[in-house]
Formats: structure tokens, C-alpha cells, sequence
């Protein structure tokens, strides 16, 4: 008997645990299938510690990260949840083990993405807020180890690097030094907190500049520059030993991260999922020329679009066509329309009309 309610625990704990699983795994797909594709693409990028590390070495121009590696760095994001407002949790911090050091030679990185069309001109006083509480963990944390080691003179703070990585239309027009943004700085100088943040504008790369660093991040920024299906032609442009380099060298991870940030634009250009799982594919069995190539075929927005306009169009002739002869002159401006307003407009205007003659004098 207690062997049977043994065993029925047992199976109710595991049936527990399972679901457990099930739940964290849907919460990883969710965040995966953000349509918002500049917060998915830009925080999964931090998120590996193999393109942090590409990040650190090839884009802050900074020479105590020339030598970074993947190991190197650690995440501690989750002791700061609490502080980050909402839409920011694409925001990390990071504990970057200088020269593969575990002791005091220690890097406190902050990464910022910031992809909004409108530049955050309080930047500066948001990275101090970091700043301050990562300084007061470090803090706690060796007064745990030590009673009273931060009274000591001979004590140091650990420095804190704040990287905005902006992948936003147009230059970053904040002020990067928070001494800047209090007034009175010209007279009270010296007593002003003083700092500057590092910006990373992925518009200042050219894509034969992304190309030349030939490394897994340089692609998924070519494909964060994204902005329209031409600019995804223009990929097509680049030599085919850049892709096979990358295709013949990447690991599983980073070419599965590759493949979801391709699926979050996909996704958001309505491109339908099966054709998505068909991007992605590609990319897992690397194959990136041809993803490229074949590109033009998924012009879906834009065809969408004009299929849709080309329908209202035609109802437009078809209702006209009711009162009479339509003039050659008149279909074709009303065929060449695409503005979807413009149209519905002239399509009340068409359903009122008595006449084709009434209908031009009514359509504009």
C-alpha cells in the first residue's frame, strides 16, 4: 500500500516538474516570437556570450576588450530586474573577467539597445541610476566577504562601462557626458558627477564594413540594418566566401540564434510562417546564398499591398462602369492609384455617382 502512494507521488511530482518545463519553454518561445524585431534581434545578440564577446573586441574600440572571449563573461542581469522600466528589458549587465581573471580585475559592462525612431536624451541620468546600484551590490557583496573593507582606504570600485548599442534611424543627438545635463556645470564643475556612456551607432557601418570583420555578429547586423526588401537585394551583392566563411565556421547555437533573428523580421513583414520555418531551415543547414537569392520571391508587404489596391481599383471601375462608358484616361489613373484612402475615397464616390461625369467632379 505505501509502495502504490509511493509511487503515485512520485508520478504527481513528475507530472509537476513536466509541467514546469513546458511553461518555461513557451515563455522562451514567446519571447522569440516578438514581432518587435529590433527587441528581440538586439537582446539575444547580448544574450550569447559568443557575440558579446564579438561585440566587446571588434565594436567599442576600447583596448582592454581587444582580447575578450565568450568565457570571459558573465550575465547578472537578474540582480538588477527590478530596476528596469517597462520596455526595458533588453537592457543588460554584464561582469567581464579581464585576461580570464576571477579576481579584482573585473569590468562591469551595461548594455542599452535603443532602436527607437526618437533618440532617449535622458540617457545619461538612467545610466548613472546603473551605474550607482551595480557599485552598491559590489559594495554589499564584498562586505559580506569582509566586515567594514569598503571603510578601508586602500578599497576600489570596480569600473563600470556603459555601451548604448543604437540601431535607430538618423544620429544619436543626446548628450553622452551626464555633466551636460545639469545646469550650472560652467560654475559647479568639479563637484558635477562626471561620466561619459559609449554609443555604438550600427548606421555608421557600411555593409562592405560589417563584411570586412567576417565574423557571425557582422551578419546579423548587415540584417538589423534591414529597413526594406531592397536593402535584402543588396545582400545578394556580397561575395559568396563571406557567407560561407561564416556558414563553415559558426556553431549550432549561434547559427539557431541567426535563424530566430531572421524569423523575428520575417514575421513582422507578415511573411507566412511556414515559409518563415523555410528561412530558417536554410540557415540551420547553412545555406546562406541561397537564402539571399532567393529573397526577392518574399516581397510580401509591398505585394500585399498593391494586391490590395488593385482590388479596390478594380471595384472603383466596376461600380462607374454601372452609369456608363469609362474613358480610357480615367481607368488608367484610377489602375495606377495605390494610396488605399485615396481609393476608398473615390469608391464612395463612385457609389453616390449618377454618372461617370459626376463621379470626376466628385473624385477630387
Amino acid at each position: 500500500m505505501a509502495d502504490r502512494i509511493n509511487k503515485t507521488e512520485k508520478n504527481e511530482n513528475q507530472t509537476i516538474k513536466n509541467q514546469r518545463i513546458e511553461e518555461k519553454k513557451r515563455e522562451k518561445d514567446n519571447k522569440i516570437r516578438n514581432t518587435k524585431s529590433k527587441d528581440s534581434g538586439a537582446k539575444l545578440i547580448f544574450d550569447n556570450h559568443i557575440l558579446c564577446a564579438q561585440f566587446l573586441r571588434g565594436y567599442t574600440d576600447v583596448e582592454l576588450l581587444k582580447e575578450v572571449q565568450a568565457e570571459d563573461i558573465e550575465d547578472i542581469s537578474e540582480r538588477f530586474l527590478w530596476m528596469w522600466q517597462e520596455g526595458r528589458d533588453s537592457d543588460s549587465v554584464k561582469k567581464i573577467h579581464l585576461n580570464g581573471s576571477t579576481g579584482e580585475e573585473t569590468l562591469y559592462l551595461i548594455a542599452l539597445i535603443e532602436h527607437q525612431s526618437s533618440v532617449d536624451q535622458d540617457m545619461a541620468f538612467r545610466i548613472l541610476r546603473y551605474i550607482v546600484q551595480i557599485l552598491t551590490d559590489y559594495a554589499d557583496e564584498q562586505e559580506e566577504r569582509q566586515k567594514g573593507i569598503t571603510k578601508r582606504k586602500d578599497f576600489r570600485y570596480p569600473p563600470v562601462l556603459p555601451v548604448v548599442f543604437y540601431d535607430g534611424k538618423g544620429n544619436w543627438t543626446a548628450e553622452t557626458n551626464f555633466r551636460d545635463r545639469v545646469y550650472l556645470k560652467e560654475v559647479l564643475d568639479r563637484f558635477i558627477p562626471s561620466f561619459h556612456y559609449l554609443v555604438v551607432p550600427l548606421s555608421k557601418y557600411t555593409n562592405q564594413e560589417l563584411v570586412d570583420k567576417g565574423d557571425e555578429l557582422s551578419l546579423i547586423m548587415l540584417i538589423d540594418k534591414l529597413r526594406s526588401t531592397a536593402d535584402f537585394y543588396n545582400l545578394g551583392e556580397i561575395p559568396d566566401e563571406y557567407f560561407e566563411n561564416i556558414s563553415r565556421n559558426s556553431p549550432e547555437s549561434v547559427l539557431k540564434l541567426i535563424g530566430k533573428i531572421i524569423s523575428v523580421l520575417l514575421l513582422r513583414m507578415n511573411v507566412p510562417k511556414e515559409e518563415v520555418a523555410s528561412f530558417t531551415d536554410q540557415i540551420e543547414r547553412r545555406n546562406f546564398t541561397m537564402l539571399f537569392e532567393n529573397f526577392e520571391a518574399y516581397d510580401v508587404q509591398e505585394t500585399r499591398r498593391v494586391s490590395k489596391a488593385e482590388g479596390k481599383a478594380e471595384d472603383v471601375l466596376e461600380l462607374l462602369e454601372e452609369n456608363g462608358t469609362v474613358p480610357e484616361e480615367l481607368k488608367e489613373r484610377i489602375m495606377m492609384e495605390t494610396d488605399l484612402s485615396m481609393l476608398k475615397k473615390w469608391l464612395k464616390a463612385a457609389a453616390r455617382a449618377e454618372s461617370v461625369e459626376q463621379f470626376i467632379k466628385d473624385m477630387d
